[in-house]
């Protein structure tokens, strides 16, 4: 009997336990699985449907190596053996009672392949929890037949590179409790978006991020189950207006609609009580009423309202929000003030996020409830001054720390803890060593110390500590980088992504680098790196190298390329000579100005099929230009000013429709231009000065809507600029310099009416410059070489509100268009050495923005009319060498110019003339002084530039000297002047003679 009772609990046991029984007795038979065959069938139908592949796509993911089965996870369907029971496989679960499959998790299984809509996995029909996330399915579609699956209640397929629609078969799932697409390339449309919302009765947690809904409408959510606890629609480009509704749901407690830049809407004004604890609109346009906000939300614990439209103050805004207890974002919101640091929650907050607004004070120096649960802290991109306060530095979990792009002073301090991962203290004003500290933070990978005025000496060494290094930045402060050249081998950051190490003091390339395999952008410009790059460089980030910067310093050669997913090529302003290097195909910006290259432009330059930007300007390259770099379909800035080129532009430049920036200024190009420009639509800027082009004026150039700039100027350009048949002709022209070439007839009158950049005169709230608004701006900003006041200078950054015309030193005739007066906005206006005559038109004083005003050496009469007084903003005032008579007006900024700004006019009296005017009844000069100064000033005027004091300030800038001696200037002047100029050389010489013989007799 006792035998018997044993025998009977023993079998009792093993009933209750039958995965015991399968697991751990695999001898038993067929008969004693509790896994249904055709589903067993199913799942390695499935598995061999797919492949594994540890090295792929999330191989990597952050999630996928912090989970905590992760080598299980990526090994689960290698435990499936046929024969075997499939309810004791990984990630299979099955129900006890039945034996049916009801769970399967491969989330982060590194399963690669397509999931077909007959793929065998929609045969285990039973399935309530599906989880297949962090996989590679990518070309799979969301199958219809995910529908069948009418018992699911977990359904997760977010990270799973899934394309195509959302199918409307999803909403026959209705025992759904979550549904997770996240993070594929998804589109859901109204009616799957309708469909789910109405027939899902019973969901409590949606998550469609990165779910492009853009065509679909936010009133299909309005359905959506009151049951709901968790909305996540972020980066969805939902656009209109987004229900209120939902923000009254009873139950919801995670809301997340940001960073859908359309999406506009309204938060309930009135009895609004909710359980949400997490609330993010970020990027969103909802007005919100923070101080509200905070006081109906009760339970609300997460706040994120990053660049949104925040209504008052910012300390008002925060002094409500001591619920807060865990998360804050009100990041690039444009705040201004001082930090209310006791109006936040410090005991329990874990993220503060206050970067991108126009803050300022100190931090407090000390805290009575230091914020010990802090992992996030971000004052990013303020106007903090002060110390950096020592509680800081003594954060136990303290894990990202960012403070730059301030004007914090000091020194940093020895951190307490090594818990951080991020930390930049980059663009601020502190100094002294780097703490040691810092290269015991184990798990650091990003690391910001650069525009600082950190000193002393810091061994690279001291760096391969930090094996988790992904990004490291030192560039801009007295720090100087050392290395022992005998002890390479023991230091290597082989984690590097990226490294800006400009100007350190560098005098060769670091050899730690190479273990940096994965590297993709290196920063070694400004420094004192001589001779080519070394061969042992060419291996590392060989796959990987997307951008090098070495820019500034004395390298002499590159070689060959190797990189072969280059992106940016930085080589400005180094001695590399010989033939122009061609980088690897895939470059899109390739920067090589200011060198000693020589030869042509080998025609192997147009293998750069992605090419976007070419700078080769400041070297000695000659010949013609290759035809085929007009057929560089998306080139957009060709720059090869300051070279020897010749022959003519190639009238493959029409095919350039992405072109928005042409400089060929200073070659030796010559012939017309090619008409095929007109095809550059999107051409802003065409910079075509100095060189030796006969043509017409470019009346057909009138086709492009976006041009901005244009410079003919110093070429051989010839004949009447005529009149614009077609309305708003050059619209959006800013600059205009046609100086130096031989146009004639009248002044183009109706051009001036249709310039209409030059009409606005709207203030700006900061300045703005032309290519900022391109992705590209960080490396190459448009530049050219403006007169400026009587200076030739180069604009490195062209502002958007510089607008001038320079028609100088052509054969115009006739008068002053009064519509000049009508283009309020210009700085700067030179019409010198032409044959313009008439009077000088009142109009001009309309011009409320001038700065510069050159009528000089032209034939004009009348008087100065009084209204240019009017003028506040002039500086630069000559119409010398005219016809001018009468006072000269008084007042302002005329009270500034000297006697060079009207030599030349006899008839001209009063101040700062000797000659006073008649009706103060002084006496009149001797016509040997009136002599002398119309002969001198003709020289005077080639020779001195002078300017009024604008808001103050007087200079006078002597650069005739710079360029000529007495000898070589009469030389030059009898070459243009001719025979006027001549007859002026012989009576000044004969004046000179008179002069010194009058002041030797009175010596006597």
């Amino acid at each position: 009997m006792g035998w018997s009772l044993w025998l009977c609990l023993l079998y009792f046991l093993i009933l209750l336990s039958p995965s015991l029984s399968t697991s751990r007795s695999p001898s038993f038979s067929n008969s004693s699985m509790l896994c249904h065959s055709d589903e067993s069938n199913a799942l390695l139908s499935f598995k061999n449907s797919l492949s594994i592949n540890n090295t792929g796509f999330f191989s990597d993911s952050e999630y996928c190596d912090y989970s905590d089965d992760f080598e299980a996870s990526n090994t689960k369907t290698l435990t499936w053996k046929n024969g075997t029971d499939c309810c004791t496989w990984r990630g299979v679960k099955c129900d006890k009672a039945t034996g049916n499959v009801i769970k399967l998790d491969l989330h982060c299984s590194a399963l690669e392949g397509i999931i077909h809509p007959n793929n065998s996995l929609f045969f285990l029909r039973h399935l309530r929890r599906l989880d297949i996330s962090y996989n590679y399915f990518k070309g799979s579609q969301i199958s219809a037949q995910f529908g069948r699956f009418t018992s699911m209640e977990h359904l997760n397929l977010s990270f799973s590179v899934f394309t195509g629609q959302v199918p409307p078969e999803l909403s026959y799932q209705s025992k759904l409790l979550t549904l997770d697409l996240s993070f594929n390339d998804l589109l859901l449309e109204t009616l799957s978006l309708q469909r789910i919302s109405r027939n899902l009765t019973n969901l409590k947690k949606l998550l469609l991020c990165q779910t492009d809904t853009s065509f679909a409408e936010p009133h299909s959510l309005m359905n959506l189950s009151s049951s709901l606890t968790h909305l996540d629609l972020s980066f969805s480009d939902l656009q209109r207006k987004f229900p209120e509704n939902i923000f009254r749901l009873p139950n919801l407690q995670v809301l997340d609609l940001s960073f859908n830049q359309n999406l506009t809407g309204s938060l309930p004004k009135s009895n609004w009580s909710s359980p949400i604890r997490e609330l993010a609109l970020s990027g969103t346009q909802f007005p919100i009423d923070l101080p509200y906000l905070v006081s109906s939300l009760k339970s609300l614990n997460q706040l994120h309202l990053s660049k949104c439209k925040c209504i008052g103050s910012y300390p008002a805004l925060v002094a409500n929000l001591t619920t807060l207890t865990t998360s804050l974002d009100l990041s690039v919101n444009n705040f201004s003030g001082q930090i209310p640091w006791l109006s936040l929650n410090f005991e329990r907050l874990t993220y503060l996020d206050l970067s991108g607004n126009r803050l300022i004070g100190e931090l407090p120096q000390t805290s009575s409830h230091i914020p010990f649960n802090l992992t996030y802290l971000s004052l990013y991109d303020n106007n903090l001054t002060g110390t950096i306060p020592s509680w800081l530095y003594s954060l136990p979990v303290l894990k990202t720390l960012d403070l730059s792009h301030n004007q914090f002073i000091g020194s940093i301090q020895e951190f307490r803890y090594a818990s951080l991962s991020y930390l930049s203290f980059g663009s601020n004003k502190l100094h002294s060593i780097i703490p040691t500290s810092i290269f015991q933070q184990e798990d650091l990978t990003y690391l910001d110390l650069s525009r600082n005025n950190l000193s002393g000496s810091v061994g690279l060494d001291q760096f391969s500590k930090l094996k988790n290094l992904e990004n490291l930045y030192l560039s801009f402060y007295n720090l100087s980088l050392s290395s022992d050249d005998h002890n390479y081998t023991n230091y290597s950051l082989p984690e590097l992504i990226e490294l800006e190490l400009s100007s350190c003091n560098l005098s060769e390339f670091p050899y730690f680098l190479r273990f940096s395999e994965g590297l993709e952008h290196l920063d070694l410009s400004n420094n004192k790196i001589q001779g080519g790059i070394p061969k042992w460089l060419w291996n590392v980030g060989k796959d990987s190298l997307y951008v090098l910067i070495l820019s500034h310093n004395h390298l002499t050669d590159v070689g060959k390329l190797p990189w072969k997913h280059l992106n940016l090529l930085d080589l400005r302003s180094n001695s590399i000579h010989g033939r122009l290097p061609i980088p690897p195909p895939s470059t899109s910006y390739y920067f090589i100005s200011n060198n000693q290259l020589t030869g042509e432009i080998p025609s192997s330059i147009c293998s750069l099929t992605s090419i976007e930007v070419i700078q080769l300007s400041y070297n000695n390259l000659n010949g013609s230009i290759p035809l085929c770099l007009g057929n560089l379909s998306r080139l957009s800035v060709l720059d090869l000013r300051m070279n020897m080129f010749d022959g003519t532009i190639p009238a493959t430049f029409g095919n350039g429709k992405s072109l928005t920036t042409i400089n060929l200024n200073g070659n030796r190009f010559e012939g017309a231009l090619p008409r095929g420009l007109r095809n550059c639509t999107n051409l802003k800027i065409l910079d075509l000065g100095c060189n030796m082009i006969n043509d017409t004026f470019p009346q057909w150039l009138k086709s492009l809507p976006m041009l901005q700039i244009l410079i003919l100027k110093s070429n051989k350009f010839h004949g009447s600029i005529g009149s614009p048949n077609v309305t708003f002709s050059f619209g959006k022209l800013r600059i205009i310099d046609l100086s130096n070439n031989q146009f004639n007839g009248f002044l183009p009158t109706k051009y001036f009416e249709n310039f209409l950049a030059m009409m606005h005169d709207s203030p700006v709230d900061k300045l703005e410059y032309m290519g900022d608004d391109v992705y590209f701006s960080a490396y190459y900003q448009d530049s050219v070489v403006v007169t400026i006041k009587g200076l030739g200078l180069e604009l490195e950054r062209i502002q958007i509100l510089f607008t001038t015309i320079d028609f100088s030193r052509n054969n115009f005739e006739g008068d002053i268009p009064k519509t000049i007066g009508n283009l309020k906005s210009l700085k700067g206006l030179n019409l010198s050495h032409n044959n313009i005559s008439g009077h000088i038109s009142p109009s001009l004083a309309k011009l409320t923005n001038l700065e510069w005003l050159d009528l000089s050496s032209n034939q004009l009469y009348g008087n100065i009319p009084g209204e240019l007084v009017q003028l506040t903003t002039l500086e630069v005032l000559n119409v010398s060498q005219n016809q001018l008579v009468g006072a000269i007006p008084s007042g302002n900024q005329f009270n500034s110019f000297d006697n060079n700004s009207y030599i030349g006019n006899v008839g001209l009296c009063g101040f700062p003339l000797s000659k006073t005017c008649d009706h103060d009844g002084a006496e009149q000069p001797s016509p040997s002084v009136i002599d002398e100064e119309a002969t001198n000033g003709i020289v005077w005027n080639w020779k001195f530039v002078l300017m009024g004091y604008g808001c103050g300030l007087v200079i006078g800038i002597s650069v005739g000297y710079m360029f000529f001696s007495d000898k070589r200037f009469d030389c030059f002047m009898k070459k243009i002047g001719g025979e006027s100029w001549l007859k002026l050389l012989k009576r000044k010489k004969q004046y000179a003679s008179f002069r010194n013989r009058r002041r030797n007799y009175f010596s006597v």
